[in-house]
């Protein structure tokens, strides 16, 4: 599962930031369509989460999961043949109903169920591995768009997913569903989506919901950040590479603190990480080697959260219906991922980038606002 994790992230999801300026330059498209297409794959994706987590309750983890990457990796491959506007469009939206049935949500919620209260150390192993996929796919994309044009890059990332990443996730839903307990798969857990809208389920959702924000707004905008802040391309591509093993770096600090540690302190040193970051990118306006430091907390922070998110959820709301509950917060959260490109490209339009990360710096201090009032908050 982590290694089909690793590949359906770096040819499904990274591809789109890894190329957004190869599409900009050799499309002739604006920045903002281009922002717009990415936000249109991620709002699918947040549709189809809630019905991605009702087949999981139902025990179709594995159907779900290698079918959704190898719809998404035709998806990306048939974008090399985009010439308008809607073809790009179209693919994108493909790209993200796949998106939902085969990246960290379905693989969660399925570990979560299989596992109850013992899961957190298999999510972080998934996440430890997984989290090398921006480091395979920034670089390979750049390097595959140099010699052979953005094309073919798209190309060998479709193969890939169909290919690699779709038959490691059969096998390791297959070994999930295998080791779940029959009580957690009966679909009479499935619960009406309405019930679950409590206070506290949705402070808890809007919060990380900013999370996302935050973490997508920064991360399809980030090489041009720093192209804008004076750094060379290449130098930019290397920073967003290492995303990934800071990302690693942080859920290895968890692993090793995790007997010393309740999972809300870790949620809390998360917001804070992320705030920390967005100040020294905004910092970065100045002294651009502020950039090494802002991808240490960046990637740790952001990390650990997508390690605590399932646990501090079933903490919080419950194990019964877990898929169901996961699936619609997926559906906030993805939400808050799918507007955050176009939200970063309109903020920059107006404001420019220090305006935008003025913004995101103060998301965070409300997100986590409101996730000590969800753990305060009855019902």
């Amino acid at each position: 599962m982590a290694a089909g994790q690793t590949m359906a992230w770096a040819s499904l999801l990274y591809v789109f930031p890894a190329l957004l300026l190869r599409w900009e330059q050799s499309l002739g498209w604006s920045k903002t369509l281009l922002t717009i297409a990415i936000s249109l794959a991620l709002l699918m994706s947040a549709c189809f989460s809630p019905l991605a987590g009702r087949m999981i309750d139902r025990g179709r983890g594995a159907v779900l999961m290698a079918g959704s990457c190898c719809l998404g990796g035709v998806a990306i491959f048939l974008l090399s043949q985009v010439v308008v506007p809607w073809h790009f469009m179209a693919l994108s939206a493909i790209v993200g109903c796949a998106m939902a049935g085969c990246l960290y949500e379905p693989c969660f919620s399925l570990v979560t169920r299989a596992y109850g209260a013992d899961a957190k150390s298999s999510i972080i192993t998934i996440t430890l591995i997984a989290g090398f996929a921006s480091t395979i796919s920034f670089p390979a994309a750049h390097w595959l768009a140099d010699i052979y044009g953005w094309r073919i890059a798209v190309n060998v990332c479709g193969i890939v997913a169909i290919t690699v990443a779709a038959p490691l996730l059969w096998v390791g839903a297959t070994r999930l569903e295998a080791a779940a307990d029959v009580s957690r798969v009966n679909a009479s857990q499935a619960v009406q989506f309405r019930r679950l809208l409590t206070p506290r389920f949705v402070l808890l959702a809007v919060a990380f919901a900013l999370l996302a924000v935050v973490h997508g707004a920064t991360l399809h905008h980030l090489i041009p950040i720093l192209v804008e802040r004076g750094l060379a391309l290449h130098q930019a591509v290397l920073i967003a590479s290492i995303i990934g093993p800071m990302q690693v770096f942080g859920r290895i600090v968890i692993m090793a603190m995790d007997k010393r540690t309740t999972n809300d302190f870790v949620a809390v040193c998360c917001f804070i990480a992320l705030a920390m970051a967005m100040m020294l990118l905004l910092a970065t306006h100045w002294i651009d080697a502020l950039a090494l430091p802002f991808v240490v907390l960046f990637g740790s922070g952001y990390g650990i959260v997508s390690v605590i998110r399932p646990l501090i959820a079933r903490e919080i709301l419950g194990s019964d219906a877990f898929g169901s509950k996961s699936g619609l917060l997926a559906l906030f959260y993805l939400l808050g991922s799918a507007v955050s490109p176009f939200f970063g490209a309109v903020v920059w339009s107006v404001g420019g980038y220090q305006s935008l990360l003025g913004c995101l710096l103060i998301f965070v201090v409300i997100g986590l606002t409101l996730y000590r009032t969800a753990r305060r908050v009855n019902g």
